[in-house]
């Protein structure tokens, strides 16, 4: 049986969206600017508080000028 540790897959994601974001050098609110999302809702995917819909993880990841395989790539290695 498998016992890695589970890591809850909103906290992975908003894990991997921060690291990308601030690889790209930007604030929540720039990300949420570009994302056309508010920034506070940025704040709570980061946190893992939300459960993000497809489409807003679509906009994230343009906004970030990645695909969204990448961030889902990352969210899996934290997993």
């Amino acid at each position: 049986m498998n016992r890695r540790k589970h890591v809850d897959a909103r906290k992975a994601f908003g894990e991997a969206v921060r690291e990308l974001r601030r690889a790209k050098g930007l604030s929540q609110e720039a990300l949420a600017d570009l994302a056309e999302i508010h920034r506070t809702y940025i704040g709570d995917i980061e946190r893992g508080a939300r459960n993000v819909c497809l489409q807003n993880m679509t906009r994230i990841a343009k906004a970030l000028g990645v695909p969204l395989s990448q961030v889902v790539l990352n969210m899996e290695e934290r997993s």
